[in-house]
């Protein structure tokens, strides 16, 4: 709790490029939070490096990523956006949590165990305490909530034990957190394989609508999306294909989906997926065109960063030495 907020924490990881289910499904739905709640958005650079990043290349992601947040409707005055990296209190606190981490613990992470499958040239010990360094992220600001997605719920199981383990020995050091049950937003799928979420690390570009891209490309990957011979534009599970881009539809223009299927009703695919593809270009022209703008303010960007870091440092630090001081280091001089 800040003031008289309650604090959300959340972030993306700085690699690749956003894609359509990254606004639709999270960011989108953001925006409006910070009205109610203290908010705190990352960028997730230290959890990045599990897997080799060209260092030119990670830079201008994590740029990137800060800018299109705010091109997508955070306002960084009344949101703390700020990349993880310069806020040393991470891991600093990660440490400290480790030794409150079991092996058996980890052992069970799921993400774990897929991500060892993919990446089996490097398995490394970043990758296997990457939930001790999320629930640092999430206690470090005493988060009283967290949007958090199916695939991530175990890792906010692994934050409460560790903060209740913690608090049994030190008394009361952590908020617990709790998940973030907000206004759902749209699961989208891949354009190629629609029983896939959507993901900015498919390595089919055409599985994917990014933030970035211009109409024609947009439209091009609609063409080639994915759909099945039924030739009918029916909202039901046995046409996933056409489920999705129903769901895509719908969030663009606000419409349900027995809307969209009257609307198309007696069309073939062809004109849906135009549609689709008309509707989302619409969708991603105004975060491109403040994206653009952003990014040539190079004064404005970095001044966002640093006073940022430094908001988030403050709250960080004050968890950090409570920390410290309820485990027996010795303090600093200051």
């Amino acid at each position: 709790m800040i003031g008289d907020k309650k604090v959300i924490l959340s972030g993306m990881q700085s690699t690749g490029s956003l894609t359509l289910g990254n606004y639709l499904g999270a960011l989108k739905n953001w925006v409006s939070l910070c009205e109610e709640y203290e908010c705190f958005y990352m960028v997730a650079d230290l959890h990045s490096i599990t897997l080799r990043q060209d260092p030119a290349q990670f830079r201008k992601s994590a740029r990137n990523l800060l800018t299109l947040y705010i091109a997508a409707g955070l306002d960084p005055h009344k949101n703390c956006i700020y990349f993880q990296s310069h806020v040393p209190q991470h891991a600093q606190l990660a440490w400290v949590l480790n030794c409150f981490t079991y092996m058996g613990e980890l052992n069970r992470m799921t993400q774990f165990k897929d991500k060892s499958a993919k990446h089996s040239d490097n398995i490394n010990a970043g990758l296997y305490t990457y939930p001790v360094l999320m629930a640092a992220d999430i206690l470090l600001f005493q988060s009283d909530l967290v949007p958090v997605g199916k695939d991530q719920l175990q890792h906010l199981e692994i934050t409460r034990d560790i903060a209740q383990r913690v608090n049994a020995i030190y008394g009361d050091v952590f908020t617990i957190p709790e998940p973030y049950i907000g206004k759902a937003g749209a699961k989208i799928m891949s354009l190629q394989d629609p029983t896939k979420k959507m993901s900015k690390s498919d390595e089919n570009p055409n599985a994917s609508i990014y933030l970035t891209d211009d109409k024609d490309t947009v439209i091009r990957k609609f063409k080639r999306a994915v759909t099945d011979s039924e030739a009918n534009i029916a909202y039901n599970d046995e046409q996933a294909g056409i489920h999705n881009l129903i769901d895509i539809y719908g969030a663009c223009t606000g419409k349900t989906p027995d809307e969209v299927v009257r609307e198309f009703n007696g069309k073939g695919y062809g004109d849906f997926k135009m549609a689709v593809g008309e509707a989302v270009a619409d969708t991603l022209s105004p975060i491109q065109t403040r994206f653009d703008e952003l990014s040539k303010d190079k004064a404005y960007i970095d001044s966002i960063i640093k006073d940022n870091a430094e908001k988030a440092s403050y709250y960080a630090e004050k968890t950090l030495r409570k920390v410290m001081k309820k485990v027996g280091f010795t303090e600093k001089i200051r």
